[in-house]
């Protein structure tokens, strides 16, 4: 693996503590399940997607608190360890699954992301909560051979899991490098309003629900 891989892998697993972004522990709760995509990384926490989702919801009159469990660094074998977990504290009506771009990075085996993005959906449906999948894509210079199977692995599981699926949580950004932090990876403050127009057509009819 390349040096300057390695470094960026050490920079991405930086954890990021659990919070509501909501208060209201009454209202009804949507967990954004992720990454460092999620967690706000090299920018203000107030500035991420998950924050901005939190003003969208209450402009929006609708009674939902935001709970963001979403670590830096996290694999989708960390992500089955931890959902069960959450989905007991929280019982949220939806939850926002955008794991594997650190699977991806660091190579890890495509069969053995597949069988934990479809054990995370099993357990959200076994909560009693809607699954929303964020499909995640990885630079290209991993090669076709990769890259490809891995962007068509997450169209697969919400085929076959009949779930809620945002094609591409950062659609339309990496194109545009001013956008993107120095990683390459990573989008700037300047572009989470664009993640969460991403994520707010396909997250508000499971909210509506």
């Amino acid at each position: 693996m390349p040096s300057k891989l390695i470094r960026k892998l050490l920079i991405f697993s930086v954890f990021i503590p659990l919070h509501a972004v909501s208060a209201d522990s009454n209202l009804p709760s949507i967990l954004v399940f992720g990454d460092s995509l999620s967690a706000a990384y090299g920018i203000e926490e107030e500035e991420g997607w998950v924050n901005l989702l939190e003003e969208r919801v209450k402009g929006e009159d609708l009674s939902f608190r935001i709970i963001n469990g979403s670590v830096s660094g996290e694999t989708s074998t960390g992500g089955v360890e931890r959902l069960p977990g959450l989905l007991s504290a929280y019982s949220p009506k939806v939850v926002i699954i955008e794991l594997g771009g650190n699977d991806g990075l660091r190579g890890l085996p495509l069969n053995l992301l597949n069988d934990n993005l479809n054990k995370m959906v099993d357990m959200v449906h076994e909560s009693g909560s809607l699954a929303l999948l964020a499909g995640i894509q990885i630079p290209p210079n991993y090669g076709p051979r990769y890259t490809v199977p891995f962007t068509e692995l997450y169209y697969e599981i919400a085929e076959t899991k009949q779930i809620a699926f945002i094609p591409f949580l950062i659609e339309g950004i990496p194109q545009q490098p001013e956008l993107m932090q120095d990683d390459g990876i990573h989008p700037k403050a300047e572009a989470q309003s664009l993640i969460l127009e991403n994520v707010w057509p396909y997250l508000l009819p499971l909210i509506e629900q």
